[in-house]
C-alpha cells in the first residue's frame, strides 16, 4: 500500500534526505519518499504492515533528526 502525509516544520533538504533514509529502513516499509519542496512524505509499506507502527517509528525518526519537524497524519 502507498501512503502520503503532509510534513510541517521540515527546515532543510539535507535533513529531509536524511528522515527518508531513516524512514525507508524501518520494518515493513518498501520505499519511503519525503520530498523538501512540496513537505510531503509518501511511504510505500510491504503486504500486511502495521502502517500505525510505522507511523510512530517514523514520527520518533523525524523527531530525532529534525526536532521541529512533524508528520501530520
Amino acid at each position: 500500500m502507498r501512503y502520503t502525509y503532509k510534513v510541517e516544520e521540515l527546515d532543510c533538504a539535507h535533513c529531509a534526505a536524511k528522515i527518508e533514509d531513516a524512514i525507508s529502513k524501518l520494518d515493513g516499509v518498501k520505499q519511503a519518499k519525503l520530498s523538501f519542496m512540496t513537505q510531503k512524505l509518501a511511504i510505500e509499506t510491504e503486504d500486511g504492515a502495521d502502517i500505525a507502527a510505522i507511523l510512530k517509528q517514523a514520527q520518533k525518526e523525524a523527531k530525532r533528526i529534525e526536532p521541529g519537524c512533524r508528520i501530520v497524519f
